[in-house]
């Protein structure tokens, strides 16, 4: 709460994250409880508007919220009226189009944060002064005071020995499950996440289970994705693996846009941007235009409901 979101005492602070999912219930309703401070909670479902209103309304100084969300105002045209004083994001990483869109449209640049529900947040881009860094373009942020943080086999890790505010010990009742989040040794907790390193800075790629395992090739998804998001009409994408007799997976990505503009034309700009953008050998091999995604409530992308797709289900696919 601190060193993170720098929520401070004069702050109207607004945690827009479903309370069901660790980021909410961590920082929106247990962390300003342990500070004695209040917090915005919206009752029902999400709205772009509604939320737009409440930040403008209530005079929101300090914000929290998904990638989702952000994406939300973004399209819904949002403008804050006053400018925030921080932005924080988690849950899945920010793609470059939010990164752009918000110092102008919220008087701020959106930090993305990493953490999980084990753990809560570990990895952060600080808005806390003393701790404030640049943003280094795709970065989720560095190891905060309390904690290690590394990468052990492609997967970001977290040193149990140098992290003093680690609190995770395992899962109740499952030995197994417990045993595969820790190296061999018990000197590193192994987080699922795969990424990698850039001097303190610290990147996501992907979901372990999520990796694309693609003609020999290991890809993750979030790669690809940044790159789609970048074109002006994409909205939001998806990428995920399927099942393909010659290459083991194929890559497909579904991408919602802000037109109903569906031609060969597009699918060919979106596969040469991932071409030119990250290698001839990761572009989907097909793309599929879709009205939105499946996500869980707090906003997440079900990829596995993607994968899991049979061809008679895809929605019109292209190429």
């Amino acid at each position: 709460m601190r060193y993170g979101l720098d929520f401070t005492p004069n702050d109207v602070y607004l945690n827009a994250a479903d309370p069901g999912w660790a980021y909410g219930l961590y920082y929106g309703i247990v962390g300003p409880l342990a500070l004695g401070r209040a917090n915005i909670l919206l009752s029902g479902s999400f709205s772009p508007g509604r939320m737009g209103r409440a930040i403008d309304e209530l005079a929101v100084t300090n914000l929290a919220a998904s990638p989702t969300m952000y994406r939300a105002l973004k399209k819904e045209g949002l403008r804050s009226r006053r400018p925030l004083r921080a932005a924080s994001s988690c849950g899945e990483p920010l793609t470059s189009d939010v990164i752009a869109w918000s110092p102008d449209e919220l008087g701020v640049t959106v930090r993305d944060h990493w953490g999980q529900t084990e753990q809560g947040m570990a990895i952060v881009n600080c808005w806390e002064p003393r701790l404030r860094r640049p943003i280094q373009r795709g970065s989720m942020g560095q190891a905060m005071p309390g904690f290690t943080a590394g990468i052990i086999d492609r997967t970001i890790a977290l040193s149990v020995s140098e992290s003093p505010l680690m609190w995770f010990t395992g899962y109740q009742d499952a030995v197994q499950q417990t045993e595969e989040r820790f190296s061999d040794d018990g000197s590193w907790y192994l987080t699922g996440d795969v990424g990698h390193s850039d001097g303190a800075d610290l990147f996501f790629s992907s979901r372990e289970d999520d990796v694309i395992l693609a003609a020999g090739y290991r890809i993750a998804p979030f790669d690809i994705e940044a790159i789609l998001s970048a074109d002006p009409v994409v909205v939001e994408c998806a990428v995920v693996g399927r099942p393909d007799d010659l290459r083991g997976e194929a890559i497909e990505a579904f991408v919602v846009l802000t037109t109903a503009e569906t031609s060969g034309v597009l699918v060919q700009r979106l596969q040469d941007a991932v071409r030119v953008g990250y290698g001839a050998h990761a572009y989907p091999r097909r793309v599929h235009m879709v009205t939105s995604l499946p996500k869980t409530p707090s906003g997440k992308v079900q990829r596995n409901l993607l994968r899991s797709l049979t061809d008679d289900e895809l929605i019109q696919p292209t190429n």
